[in-house]
């Protein structure tokens, strides 16, 4: 029996209305912002909750064990499918795994061509999602005239220190200077390579948006700009930023970053592509026409914030100066309380936090940068239980 007219239409309409609930481009992404995405500030309403519990308004930490002691200036680590870890070395210019389970260090090699001095070196590293395939390695780094990307293919049969290939660069000509060379990189949920770069010293570049320098970047795993970035043929997605240290997305996909303040305020900022984040005429919430206001901010006495992670509903923020992990609750796009400090002294500067997958983090400590007090067991790894 054919079904009615009536019918058919109230079908028709059905299947309507949940393709447009179902779009597949990814939030975060140019014109995919969740429906749970709001301004800062603003209240929440029905529409805009998460199906997700938010976290508590005071959370906890727990060391409860150290995975490995005795690195050498570590800066990016990122997580293997297999749940072992990459971490690199900013002097040294190379890449160790870490069991994840017994601690256990082994060289992968070193990345040719880095040329450290000041804060640049190895920097940020990241495992792309066509890892069970190509496995490739992608790593951001200083040479003698730019900061740059070059992916290189990790081959764990071959004996250690020599499982690396040639490096092959993806992307170069970002701004290297003695500071402020940036150095995060991940990729997003979209499968895309985000970047945070520093304006290198030069202030007047990070308002420029034909330099590279004091942005944020999108791009392919192939370095090119894509399609639906603010302008076309262009890899620049926000720009007037000092020195990006860290990025990380929410439960809904939503790309925030973590940076460098001057002498006043460091900032936590919720990134939305073509937005123009202040610096050098902005720093901290300035509230200033035709500029964007971090979602946080902090005195630089008590951050000065490198990376950061989501987990538990919470953003979590490594300090260097500050010498602490930093809890942010969110409920959406506003802290719902408070940021929380943890871990004071305890373990000197803390350079990179990475969710473990679990509900926990790995944390990453930075006293052998030069800047710190290392003691004999400097730098580590520790895993940490939160709430």
């Amino acid at each position: 029996m054919r079904p009615s007219s009536a019918v058919t239409a109230l079908l028709a309409a059905t299947a309507l209305l949940f393709t447009a609930g179902c779009s597949s481009t990814p939030a975060g992404a140019p014109g995919g912002e969740s429906s749970t995405s709001r301004s800062p500030g603003t209240k929440p309403s029905a529409s805009a909750s998460s199906s997700a519990p938010l976290a508590p308004a005071k959370g906890s930490v727990k060391v409860d064990r150290t995975l490995t002691e005795g690195l050498d200036s570590p800066w990016g680590l990122a997580a293997l499918p297999d749940g072992d870890l990459l971490v690199s070395s900013r002097d040294s210019g190379k890449i160790f795994r870490v069991s994840a389970e017994s601690g256990k260090k082994t060289e992968l090699g070193s990345v040719p061509g880095v040329s450290a001095g000041g804060e640049g070196g190895l920097l940020g590293i990241a495992v792309p999602p066509s890892y069970g395939v190509d496995h490739m390695i992608y790593a951001y780094f200083t040479t003698e005239s730019d900061n740059r990307i070059a992916r290189l293919v990790y081959n764990e049969d071959k004996p250690a220190g020599g499982q690396l290939g040639a490096p092959d660069t993806v992307f170069r000509g970002i701004p290297k200077g003695v500071t402020h060379n940036g150095g995060r990189i991940a990729f997003g949920p979209d499968k895309m390579l985000y970047v945070g770069t520093g304006e290198s010293g030069e202030r007047g570049l990070a308002q420029d948006k034909e330099s590279l320098g004091g942005k944020i970047l999108r791009m392919t795993p192939d370095g090119e700009p894509v399609h639906g970035n603010p302008e076309a043929d262009s890899v620049v997605y926000s720009y007037g930023h000092r020195n990006v240290q860290g990025l990380a997305w929410d439960a809904e996909k939503r790309l925030w970053a973590s940076e460098f303040g001057q002498d006043t305020w460091d900032e936590l900022n919720l990134i939305r592509p073509g937005r123009n984040y202040g610096w050098p005429e902005a720093e901290g919430k300035s509230k200033q026409s035709g500029t964007t206001d971090p979602v946080a901010q902090w005195k630089t006495s008590e951050a000065s914030p490198s990376g950061i992670a989501f987990a538990k509903g919470s953003i979590w923020m490594a300090s260097l100066r500050g010498e602490r992990l930093w809890r942010i609750p969110m409920d959406g796009t506003r802290p719902l309380a408070e940021p929380q400090a943890f871990l004071t002294g305890d373990y000197g500067r803390l350079r990179t936090v990475l969710a473990d997958g679990s509900g926990g983090l790995w944390l990453v400590t930075s006293e052998t940068d030069g800047r710190g007090s290392p003691g004999k067991k400097d730098d580590r790894i520790l895993h940490l239980k939160v709430s």
